[in-house]
């Protein structure tokens, strides 16, 4: 638009100047020429093109013979024929001269061709250096033209960046006003909540003062009555009567009270210093739970909205207070009991899988020992370390990376190993029931279907993920992939739906009705995907060596939030989930418990260090290798790379 408006300027100024000088008439007769005359610019511009490359003449030689031609052309054609191009002439180099007459044309015909291709403006800049006469009154009047034409560009600038300025400012306001009314939403939210809390707590303490009221008289009439029945205590000592002993009872009950009302102080500070440590996450946790309640597409858990309705409480209050009291209830990891899976600094003691049968009464561990042990978990407990021995060994040919109990038939257990080969043991007669050979290298993880007990699913370095049925001695569905499968798992609530973690960074979830493409591929770890695990039917836990751990939603097919806090570059350390809870190894040497609402750890403990000096490799090189909650329970199961197994439990 604009260099029309310039362009249109350069005609006007041209017409009123014409004069008939000199330049004048020159600069008008190119014009004409351009419009009017173009057959002839045509056959003119032919006469400048060089016959051997057909452009025009650069550098232009003249024959003996009469021809122009480009000299890089000439000399070239020279080099191997000694004749004219143009007539055939016999010529040689030295029959060749400079035409600097048809290189002064030539430099004079490019000028006007740039000049016609220019803009009006640059004609009339030209125009003006070649000597091209213009009058005072002539310059004045488009000195006034161009002033004109400026004024009306900058106004137009300004009115557009007005214009941007005013769209930002709407934007950013209409923003504010979101923020300002998600924000009053929240406030309005928080104080329904604190008046909810405060009438319930108000209504606690006068229940416990009605229990403190009550608990008086009924110790004073039970005591008379038990003290006055024995008058001698375990040593044969007299226990003084009356008076006293109601003074006596009364000072141990006051040092009772005391001690423990110093401890609920002690554990409220703990458990407030707790809260402000996380306490942006956990505001975060609050204002999601409150903010999806007020969503009328939430579709809420019936056994939620009784509670709710029960304490008076919304069930997104309900959900944040469940949150906040497991979070602050537990503070550390405690070791209730301890074994050794090998000898001392042994490389095949690293422990790759463990996990609790069907009923967490025994568990099995495997890994580069080429054994499969399972334990008594209660007698690891109960019993000293001496007594800690398996109560089934069976050997392997291979390597083992991985364990799966079938959820129905108890004494079933599938192992996969290095060699590529899936097999399915019977924990009773210690003998292998079925072995599938298709995959063609390492098989890193299989899972038991919880749906159906006879499907099981494996994943390999040969990028292909099997479905097996323990029906059938070949696989049912094979699915081949890009890169190496590094985990799968089947959901629990479906016998159709597996996810899968690749070396690709991605997890590709599948309906194994149609295994085409995955129904999603779940994006955001920077490295691969080495452990995936199901909270539920709908979360979906992912490990990776980026030292992430992340939350899915394979609902909705979003990302829910991402924990960080353990250090995971390169080995598999292990991954299990118990509802809220997830746990995993780091290469620390440390087990890290994480509670899904937060992002940071909940707790963490490290395996004590070996003696250094007695060992082959460097304290520091040990890892986590392996860990697995008991259903249902704050005890989870940890190995390291030294083989060292812990029973660990969540505590105050």
């Amino acid at each position: 638009m604009e260099e029309g408006s310039m362009g249109a300027l350069v005609p006007a100024v041209k017409s009123e100047v014409n004069t008939g000088s000199s330049h004048d008439l020159q600069w008008g007769s190119g014009d004409r020429n351009t419009v009017e005359g173009g057959r002839g610019s045509e056959t003119t511009d032919r006469e400048f093109l060089c016959p051997i490359c057909m452009q025009i003449i650069k550098d232009a030689f003249l024959t003996s013979c009469g021809h122009s031609f480009c000299y890089m052309c000439i000399i070239t054609h020279l080099d191997n024929k000694n004749d004219c191009p143009s007539c055939a002439s016999s010529l040689t180099t030295n029959q060749l001269f400079p035409n600097f007459l048809l290189d002064k044309l030539l430099k004079k015909t490019s000028a006007s061709q740039a000049l016609k291709t220019a803009s009006p403006l640059e004609q009339f800049r030209q125009a003006l250096l070649q000597g091209y006469e213009v009058s005072v009154k002539e310059l004045d009047t488009l000195l006034s033209l161009l002033s004109e034409k400026k004024r009306k560009l900058e106004q137009e600038e300004a009115e557009k960046n007005m214009q941007n300025l005013v769209e930002f400012l709407q934007c950013l306001r209409k923003k504010k006003i979101d923020e300002l009314s998600e924000v009053q939403n929240d406030v309005k939210y928080i104080k329904e909540d604190i008046s909810l809390v405060e009438r319930h707590r108000m209504e606690l303490y006068r229940a416990r003062d009605r229990y403190s009221v009550k608990m008086p008289i009924h110790g004073e009439l039970t005591g008379s009555k038990s003290w006055s029945s024995s008058s001698i205590n375990r040593d044969n000592l007299l226990v003084p009567s009356g008076k006293s002993q109601g003074i006596q009872m009364k000072e141990a009950s006051s040092g009772l009270s005391s001690q423990h009302t110093t401890s609920q102080s002690s554990l409220a500070v703990t458990r407030k210093k707790r809260v402000q440590s996380q306490f942006n996450d956990l505001q975060q946790c609050y204002l999601q739970k409150r903010r999806q309640v007020a969503n009328p597409l939430q579709n809420l858990d019936k056994r939620d909205v009784d509670s709710s309705q029960r304490e008076g409480y919304s069930s997104g209050l309900s959900d944040f207070q469940s949150v906040l009291s497991t979070f602050t209830q537990y503070s550390r990891l405690r070791v209730i009991a301890e074994l050794r899976h090998g000898e001392h600094f042994h490389s095949a003691n690293i422990v790759s899988s463990i996990e609790f049968d069907r009923d967490d009464e025994l568990f099995a561990t495997a890994g580069v020992s080429r054994r499969i042990k399972i334990f008594d978990f209660s007698t690891v407990v109960n019993e000293p370390p001496e007594v800690h021995c398996p109560v089934v060994e069976m050997p392997t040919r291979s390597k083992l990376s991985c364990l799966s109990w079938n959820k129905h038939t108890k004494n079933h257990i599938a192992s996969s190993d290095y060699e590529g080969i899936v097999t399915i043991w019977d924990v009773n007669t210690r003998q292998s029931v079925m072995e599938y050979e298709e995959h063609e290298k390492r098989v890193w993880s299989v899972d038991f279907s919880k749906m159906d007990s006879s499907m099981l699913v494996s994943g390999s370095d040969d990028c292909k993920v099997k479905i097996w049925c323990t029906k059938q001695e070949s696989s049912a569905i094979n699915i081949e992939m890009k890169a190496n499968i590094c985990c799968v798992k089947y959901n629990p609530g479906s016998s159709n739906h597996i996810a899968v973690g690749s070396a690709d960074h991605h997890i590709h979830y599948y309906d194994l009705r149609n295994t085409s493409q995955p129904l999603h591929i779940f994006r955001g770890h920077q490295k691969t995907v080495s452990y995936v695990k199901f909270l539920s039917n709908a979360e979906l836990a992912s490990a990776s060596t980026d030292s992430t751990l992340r939350l899915w939603d394979v609902t909705r097919n979003i990302p829910v939030r991402t924990l960080r806090g353990h250090t995971n570059e390169k080995n598999f350390v292990g991954l299990s989930v118990n509802h809220d809870f997830l746990a995993c190894g780091s290469e620390t040497n440390e087990v890290y418990a994480y509670h899904k609402a937060i992002s940071k750890p909940l707790t963490w403990h490290r395996f004590g260090a070996p003696n250094v000096e007695d060992s082959d490799e460097d304290g520091g090189s040990y890892f986590i290798s392996a860990v697995c909650w008991k259903n249902d329970s704050p005890t989870m199961l940890a190995a390291n790379s030294l083989g060292t197994i812990k029973v660990l439990v969540l505590a105050p």
